[in-house]
């Protein structure tokens, strides 16, 4: 039972760099190389989110501490926003975060590329 115990702990600390990182990267590098421009959107949403993500954990840092499931929140809500069953990182961009945006006048709309 400890060899177990040994791997499933092995397996939740590659889980986050596999799913935060190296599937993101693999999946927007083909994203740019394709010639649709469909899945751009979702990674580029991503990036900006987990962008944001990584900075309020550095700031919130000492109060993450005590929260003991962090890790585990933040792995799960981070495979919701890669998956693309449910493209949760275009869906939260969409909105919340574009609102916001031309709310506060950030992005002139004229940049935005026509589609």
């Amino acid at each position: 039972m400890n060899r177990f115990w040994t791997f499933m702990t092995h397996v939740h600390s590659l889980a986050g760099p596999v799913v935060m990182l190296l599937y993101p990267l693999y999946a927007s590098v083909i994203a740019m190389e394709s010639t649709s421009k469909l899945d751009d959107e979702q990674w580029l949403a991503y990036w900006i989110l987990y962008s944001f993500l990584t900075l309020m954990e550095m700031l919130l840092q000492p109060i993450l501490e005590w929260v003991p499931i962090w890790y585990d929140m933040k792995l799960v809500f981070v495979a919701w926003l890669v998956l693309p069953q449910f493209k949760g990182a275009a869906f939260l961009y969409e909105r919340f975060v574009r609102d916001q945006i031309r709310k506060y006048g950030l992005v002139d709309r004229q940049h935005k590329v026509s589609q």
